[in-house]
């Protein structure tokens, strides 16, 4: 069960509305959001509506440079936190006391696979893409639909939410 507020993850059907008509459309989530928020405290069948966000865009943002000594840190750190996983799954197997040694053993073991095969995939790209970077996918528009059935009502209801509705002669 999700918390109050929390996007449920449902099946394909759950996403569709009968026959959908739109009701508005915004330059950002948060209007989108508050004329649902508006409509729900006006008590209307919010479970009528969809914000879909349109015109989507993939935007990266550079994060850093690349260095050999970065991307070896990187590895070994990585490497690292693997061997020290293989390290407590393999203590679960052991009756031996030496829990420290063989996760510090692990953890090292990890380090050096890490480093050589980061610094050997690093060397294999040339300097083609000497950065690191995020990716997120984002929306540049968002609207509101509604099922045809309570449009109307969906409109009449908007109309005492000021800037709700976007003017039509913009």
């Amino acid at each position: 069960m999700s918390s109050p507020g929390t996007p449920r993850r449902l099946s394909a059907d759950a996403f569709a509305l009968e026959f959908p008509q739109s009701l508005a459309t915004y330059d950002d989530y948060a209007h989108a959001q508050k004329t649902v928020d508006y409509l729900s405290d006006h008590k209307f069948p919010v479970e009528q509506c969809m914000i879909v966000g349109t015109d989507l865009k993939r935007v990266e943002r550079i994060t850093g440079r690349l260095t050999t000594g970065r991307v070896a840190v990187g590895g070994a750190a990585s490497g690292a936190w693997f061997g020290l996983f293989v390290g407590l799954v393999l203590s679960l197997f052991s009756s031996d006391q030496g829990l420290l040694a063989l996760l510090a053993s692990t953890a090292v073991i990890g380090a050096l696979f890490g480093l050589i095969f980061t610094l050997i995939s690093y060397a294999l790209t040339r300097g083609q893409r000497d950065f690191s970077s995020v990716t997120q996918v984002v929306a540049t528009r968002y609207e509101v639909l509604v099922e045809h059935k309570v449009a109307a009502q969906a409109r009449e209801m908007l109309a005492g939410l000021p800037g709700a509705l976007p003017n039509p002669f913009e």
